[in-house]
């Protein structure tokens, strides 16, 4: 006779199975789910994209005259028996010069119907003639609205018969790292081509102060510059200026200017026909770790003032020595992201400005001039009167030092205007040097004091000891440019 199996032990028994499958199912579910994800992300196909914004990507094309010399003149002297035998060689009519044409490829996209087109500055900065050329194979002579080399954007204007097809831009701080991105462009002339992948980084500076890159695996090459980067809303989210190669050619790292700082631009090209960015009149530094404990600061946010030229700031009250830690209500974190919020701002303007100085917070209001006219009359700085100092030497900090005289002003191109002591030479195992000092700097300030005088010098460091500080900041100026940088000065350190 068998044994009776009880219904509650079959079900005891079926119980591992169905927990098996449960958990089979859950783990199916979840692929699946992965699957549909990865599916959204990755296109099956970028062509419908790239059928419907073809016709808004140009090629662009510019001709440049060149004088060539052709004549006898500077091959024989003029009056020569040689000048006759050599007439030959001059143009027709007896011309000297004939005209060769040289021409660039670069790459655009139209942003209106009325036919504004971006592209990148250096693909047109030097043309006599502008030709865009159109998807289907139309071309249309282009006139230059407005540039601007900073950013390396240019604006052009196509006049044509009827509404032209143009893409919008899109929002580049939107934009995350590992986001599908397409490339489009004439890369290397060969026309109209396309190229997928991925935003690699965001937030690059290269060498301007208002960079802003998006860096893609995208191919793009020359002939790409100033050509749309999308994503897959058929947005523009940057224009693509630059690759990093060894050989010339696409190895995965290119950078766009990100939408966000080509749109600014472009709205004031298109209003001004050139660039309006506000100007607080400062130089400055970022704050490092040495500078810090220096100046008794608690943290390396915000941005040091290292000069204030006659300029907005100046008239305002702030101050060399100041740390800038809040620009219209927007923290500062560094130098870069305070020159970037104030190109931004409006010329004009009246802001709040908060600075850090000497251990208190104070607010400054501040009116707002032009950047571009600043620059323009910087070369126009007038030399104030000269104060003459005694000739001596003495080595201090590792540097051998002298006060300004006429015969050192001479010798290192130095204005009347400029005062301090100026560095001979620098011991090579100090930390100065390792600190960048060289031969031919200017030490115009230290502990924020000015110094003229080696005693002046010597004082400061006294005081910065007699306060507990293992460091002190000095005002050193290379060519005119003026930097902090921070010495330590505890006993022992003053010979080194």
């Amino acid at each position: 006779m068998k044994p009776h199996t009880s219904a509650r032990a079959r079900a005891v028994a079926a119980a591992p199975v169905k927990l098996i499958w449960i958990a089979t199912l859950s783990a199916l579910l979840v692929f699946a789910q992965a699957v549909n994800v990865f599916a959204q992300g990755a296109p099956e196909s970028f062509a419908p994209l790239a059928q419907r914004i073809s016709p808004s990507v140009v090629n662009i094309t510019t001709a440049t005259t060149v004088a060539r010399q052709t004549g006898p003149e500077g091959i024989v002297p003029e009056g020569s028996p040689f000048e006759e035998f050599f007439r030959e060689f001059r143009g027709p009519q007896g011309e000297d010069e004939q005209m060769r044409r040289s021409s660039a490829l670069g790459s655009g996209f139209v942003i209106s119907e009325d036919g504004y087109v971006v592209t990148n500055n250096h693909v047109i900065e030097t043309a006599d003639e502008i030709t865009v050329e159109f998807f289907s194979g139309r071309e249309l002579p282009a006139e230059v609205i407005g540039t601007d080399r900073d950013t390396d954007i240019a604006l052009l204007k196509v006049e044509a018969d009827e509404a032209l097809p143009f893409v919008n831009f899109g929002d580049s701080d939107e934009m995350r790292v590992g986001d599908w991105v397409m490339a489009m462009g004439n890369p290397l002339g060969q026309g109209f081509s396309v190229s997928a992948g991925i935003v690699s980084a965001s937030g690059r500076a290269l060498s301007g102060s208002y960079d802003d890159y998006i860096q893609t695996d995208a191919a793009i090459n020359r002939g790409n510059s100033g050509g749309p980067l999308f994503n897959m809303d058929g947005d523009v989210i940057g224009v693509n200026t630059a690759i990093l190669s060894p050989t010339g050619g696409s190895i995965g790292i290119g950078f766009a200017m990100s939408s966000n700082v080509v749109t600014r631009v472009v709205d004031q090209l298109q209003e001004f026909g050139e660039t309006r960015r506000g100007w607080l009149g400062v130089s400055i530094q970022n704050v490092t770790d040495d500078v810090a404990e220096a100046m008794g600061l608690e943290s390396t946010s915000g941005a040091l003032v290292t000069d204030v030229p006659e300029g907005p700031a100046s008239e305002a009250g702030i101050e060399s020595g100041d740390v800038i830690v809040s620009f219209d209500g927007v923290e500062v974190e560094d130098t870069r992201g305070l020159v970037r919020q104030v190109g931004n701002t409006s010329v004009g303007k009246t802001v709040r400005v908060m600075v850090n100085r000497d251990g208190q917070t104070e607010t400054f209001r501040v009116t707002l001039g032009r950047r571009e006219q600043a620059d323009m009359a910087a070369a126009q700085d007038m030399p104030g009167e000269d104060a003459p100092e005694e000739p001596a030497q003495s080595e201090v900090l590792g540097l051998t030092l002298s006060p300004l005289s006429s015969e050192l002003r001479e010798e290192l191109s130095l204005g009347e205007d400029v005062k301090g002591l100026a560095v001979l030479s620098v011991d090579e195992s100090a930390e100065a040097y390792e600190k960048g000092l060289r031969e031919g700097d200017v030490i115009s300030e230290a502990g924020q004091s000015e110094v003229q005088t080696i005693a002046d010098l010597e004082t400061s460091i006294e005081e910065a000891r007699e306060a507990g500080r293992t460091s002190l900041l000095l005002l050193v100026r290379r060519d005119g440019n003026p930097r902090f940088v921070a010495l330590g000065v505890a006993e022992g350190d003053s010979g080194q």
